[in-house]
Order: structure tokens, then C-alpha cells, then sequence
């Protein structure tokens, strides 16, 4: 078993959002993580110093991570805002370029007569409320910054995000050295990547020269192309992950206990303000699916790794685009098998390092239903463990209490009716909706979600005992005596109807005490 305790370094955890920030902005992921492996390669060519080194790791990384704060905005008047994103590195951004860019954005997929209307509302007022929108965005990267316990040298340079060394940019209409070195370095390196990946070092030095002295600094782009074949040498060849994280290991703390969950919290925010229709759910999962395994008896580990894994479930939606959250009407097939991407997608968002993994593989499933005919596997109740069920029932509860673009939010008592159908049905775990159902506050009769009518301390001690661990090493666990242990134990086989240890596993991986894959000795 993975220790949910397990410390995860602060530069790992940012990387990681990145990951997230990549889709976001409809790029391909460690588009980020590579930009940043430019910035430092640029940064050395400066001769900054390691502070301004480690300040400039995590700005690059943390710079457009914002996206997400103005995506609903975005949506509203451009459909898709991953495709604007996407294409904006293609364009300088400024007057006459920059109106015909939006207005050819405007509305996009939508019927000749929506995309006139819409673009006339554009011009009218629009463009303005667009732009006002990027200051939200710059907002958001610098609270974040703070509430992962970075400081004002990595905030500050944040707000600039949008700025322009002509003094076009926005919020604060920056001009030339008012603009932090730090800044003008990210700016470069971020587009440098995307071009750099769509037409090589030709397309990144062309693309700089026709932008010196207006989008960037002017002496910046000189010494980038002057140097270009070393800065840009095997970044098509090396993995962004390993060369940035592996070649910088004194960046950042270790986050441990409540400090990691801290920042998790700052991510599931991070990803439910993408929609208005979303705003504190994946909060409100994490509180209710903790509290309902801690009911159902799951070992502590467990508990605290069903917390994180709910915190950050929905990180994944960043990758879809704003238009199709936000749309009342049916999706079309394609709209749909974009949003059951989003579970894969926070896997490989929380794909390194190990610690996060495990938290990412169980986030993973919580679309997955017990008859196989959930997403993005398609597992059926063998491939799902406890922990699984109880965060999908959660999910499905507190989702139905929000209101969504298609539908008002359900009453609790309409919520419960929904998740007893989905258990009658066979989608969803009868034990999970129970326990979840009762944290929530319906009284319900019957069992109180334990399976086999165990107890709490029962289901404790019956997985350690599948785990291998000897009766000496549950006791020492549980701060409990060994004679307790035994009596524990007789209590389970006598209610299990069972009388080895391999009968006792098979009916708690049944029942989703325990990982399929786990070990069990």
C-alpha cells in the first residue's frame, strides 16, 4: 500500500499543475514544464542568481495558471477557449492583429446569424469586459502563489503576466524595465516553446525578430538568437519532467500532513473555478467521502488518501473546453467523449511523483461504475476498491445538490432517490451510497454501510489482516492488544461465514476493502 502520508516536494507539486495548465491553454502537456527548462537555460545565459534562478522556476511554471479563472468569461463569447488559447501564440497580440484575431474567434462553431450577433456585442463592449477578465486571470496565479507559500518575488512578476515591453499589455500598462527581468524571460520562453514545437528553431528566431521591441525586449531577443542552437539543443529529445525536476532537486520544500492537503485544497479550487456552475465541489466531495470511509471503518492511510484523491477528482475538467461545461443543451457525442477524457486527464496531471500518483489513480475512478459502464476503463466492481466507491457516491450526491446548465439543483431527499436508483441499477456501490447517504445526514434503516454487518474496528482489523501485517504488528498499528486482535478477528470469520485468511481477502476485495493489484500474503 501507498503511504498517504508520503511527503511530496513543493517544485514536484507545482510541475504537476503545470500538467494541468497545459490543457487549459489547449497545448500538449509539459508544454509548460519545457517552457521552463527554456527560461532557466535563458536564465544561465543572464547570469542570474540561483535566488532569481529558483524565483524564475516557479513564475514560468505558475505564470498561466490563471487560465482557468477567466475560462467561463472566454467561453462565453468564443466557444472553445483551449482553441483561443491555442492559436493566440501564432499572433502578436496588439491592435488591428489582435481585434481581427478575436473577432474571427467570436462565437466560433455557432451558426452565421449567432456569430454576427455575437460579434456585434463584441465591439460594443466586449473586447473591454475580455480584457478586464486577464486581470482575474493574473489575480489567480499570484493568490495561488501565495497559498502554496511562495513569496513576493515569485507573486510580483505574476501580475505581469499580460504585460508587453511597448507598454500595450495589460492591467497596468507596463513599458520596458518597469516589466521584471524575470517576466520578460517567461514571456520569451513561452512562446519560444509552441513555436519551437510547430516549425523548429527557424519558426522560434523568426517569430522573436518580428516581435522585438513590441512584445518583447528587445536585447533579450537578440541574445536568445544570437544563441538559439544551444538554448533550443535536444529539447525535442530530453523529457521536460526529468531534466527540470531531476536537474534542480534543492528547489522547494517538502509538503507533508496538513501543509500538502493545503495545497491540494488550493488546487481543487483551482479546478472547480472553471465553472461557476462547480464552485466548491470538489471541496465538498473531499469533506463528505473522508467522512463517510472514516464511518465505514478504512484505515486511516486510506482515509486521508481518499480525501486527497477527492480534492483534486475534477482537475481533469480543465482540459474541456469552457463552451461545453457551460452548454444547456444535449452534447454532441463529440462534446461528451471530451468530458469522459477528464478522469485519464487527472491521472496523467498526478502522474509523478509516486506519492501524487497514487492520489491521481484514485481520483481516476470515480466515474467508474460498478456494472462496467463507467468511464474513462470501464472497470467493474472487482477493479474498484472502497475508497473508489465512496468518492463516486459522493461525487454523484453533492453534484446533484448544484445546479448545473442543464438542470436546477435537486433537494437532498431528490439526491437520495437518485443514488437509491443508481444502486438498484447496479451503477453504484449499495454499502458506499449507504454510509455516504447517512454522513450526509439521511437517517436511513438497516445496515450502516459496514459489509457483512462488521463494525468499524472489525473492517479496520480485517484489512490490516489481508495485508499481511501479523496480529503483533495490527495490534501495534491500532494501539490495541493482541488479545483484541484475536477477538476481532474470530468476530470476522463467524459474521463472514469464512475460515482462512484467503476467504476473508476474497470477500473484502469484494467488497472493496482492498486494491485489486494490492498485496495480500
Amino acid at each position: 500500500m501507498t503511504n498517504a502520508q508520503d511527503g511530496v516536494r513543493l517544485a514536484e507539486l507545482v510541475a504537476a499543475l503545470s500538467l494541468a495548465t497545459d490543457l487549459g491553454l489547449g497545448q500538449p502537456q509539459q508544454h509548460i514544464i519545457r517552457q521552463t527548462v527554456i527560461a532557466l537555460r535563458m536564465a544561465e545565459l543572464e547570469g542570474l542568481s540561483d535566488d532569481e534562478r529558483a524565483a524564475i522556476f516557479y513564475v514560468s511554471l505558475l505564470a498561466w495558471v490563471g487560465c482557468v479563472a477567466d475560462a467561463h468569461e472566454m467561453g462565453k463569447w468564443f466557444g472553445d477557449d483551449m482553441a483561443l488559447r491555442a492559436d493566440s501564440y501564432l499572433v502578436d497580440l496588439t491592435g488591428l492583429p489582435m481585434m481581427r484575431f478575436m473577432i474571427g474567434h467570436v462565437a466560433s462553431g455557432s451558426s452565421p446569424v449567432r456569430r454576427l450577433t455575437m460579434i456585434g456585442r463584441f465591439l460594443a463592449g466586449g473586447s473591454k469586459e475580455v480584457e478586464r477578465s486577464m486581470a482575474s486571470h493574473c489575480e489567480t496565479s499570484g493568490d495561488l502563489s501565495l497559498r502554496l507559500g511562495l513569496g513576493p518575488e515569485v507573486r510580483d512578476p505574476l501580475q505581469q503576466a499580460f504585460e508587453r515591453w511597448d507598454g500595450k499589455g495589460s492591467p497596468a500598462r507596463l513599458a520596458g524595465g518597469e516589466i521584471a527581468r524575470i517576466m520578460r524571460i517567461v514571456h520569451v520562453a513561452n512562446d519560444v516553446e509552441a513555436l519551437h514545437r510547430i516549425g523548429g528553431v527557424d519558426a522560434a528566431v523568426e517569430m522573436l525578430q518580428s516581435r522585438r521591441g513590441t512584445e518583447f525586449d528587445p536585447e533579450l531577443v537578440d541574445r536568445f538568437c544570437a544563441n538559439a542552437g544551444e538554448l533550443l539543443g535536444s529539447l525535442d529529445e530530453v523529457d521536460g519532467w526529468d531534466t527540470l525536476i531531476g536537474g534542480h532537486r534543492a528547489l522547494g520544500r517538502e509538503l507533508h500532513g496538513e501543509e500538502l492537503d493545503m495545497a491540494l485544497e488550493a488546487f481543487a479550487d483551482y479546478a472547480d473555478v472553471k465553472s461557476p456552475f462547480t464552485l466548491g465541489h470538489s471541496r465538498g466531495v473531499a469533506q463528505l467521502a473522508s467522512a463517510a470511509a472514516t464511518s465505514v471503518g478504512l484505515p486511516n492511510d486510506d482515509v486521508v488518501l481518499v480525501r486527497r484523491a477527492a480534492l483534486v477528482h475534477d482537475v481533469g475538467t480543465i482540459g474541456v473546453s469552457a463552451g461545453i461545461l457551460a452548454k444547456p443543451g444535449r452534447l454532441t457525442e463529440a462534446e461528451r467523449e471530451r468530458i469522459r477524457t477528464h478522469p485519464y486527464l487527472t491521472a496523467r496531471t498526478f502522474s509523478k511523483p509516486p506519492a501524487l500518483a497514487a492520489i491521481g489513480q484514485l481520483a481516476a475512478l470515480h466515474h467508474e461504475r460498478m456494472d462496467g459502464s463507467g468511464y474513462p476503463s470501464g472497470l467493474g466492481a472487482d477493479g474498484l476498491p472502497m475508497s473508489a466507491r465512496i468518492i463516486a457516491a459522493a461525487d454523484v450526491y453533492h453534484a446533484l445538490l448544484e445546479p448545473r446548465p442543464h438542470r436546477a439543483a435537486l433537494a437532498p431527499d431528490e439526491a437520495r432517490r437518485v443514488l437509491a436508483t443508481e444502486v438498484t441499477e447496479g451503477r453504484l456501490d449499495g454499502d458506499a451510497v449507504r454510509v455516504v447517504l447517512d454522513t450526509a445526514g439521511h437517517r436511513l434503516r438497516g445496515p450502516a454501510g459496514h459489509p457483512g454487518g462488521l463494525s468499524a474496528r472489525e473492517v479496520e482489523v480485517l484489512v490490516l489482516f489481508c495485508r499481511g501485517l501479523t496480529k503483533k504488528a495490527i495490534a501495534h498499528e491500532l494501539t490495541i492488544s493482541a488479545k483484541t486482535v484475536s477477538a476481532h478477528l474470530e468476530h470476522v470469520y463467524a459474521k463472514l461465514g469464512v475460515r482462512s485468511r484467503g476467504a476473508a481477502a476474497m470477500f473484502a476485495m469484494r467488497h472493496g476493502l482492498i486494491a485489486v493489484g494490492e498485496a495480500v500474503d
